[in-house]
């Protein structure tokens, strides 16, 4: 931070990075990453077939 911020702006700012963080961007990336491994498991067994085949 710049040394012209005072502590409290500081703490504000950590606090709203802190909660955009946790509530907004690690919800959306875990959906993001489940539905990306979810999608190219279905996209290889269209091609490959099913694991028992």
């Amino acid at each position: 931070m710049n040394q012209a911020t005072s502590p409290e702006q500081q703490k504000k700012h950590e606090r709203n990075t802190f909660i955009f963080l946790a509530v907004f961007l690690a919800p959306i990336l875990s959906v993001i990453i489940v539905a990306g491994f979810g999608f190219a498991v279905w996209i290889s067994q269209i091609f490959l077939g099913p694991p028992s085949a």
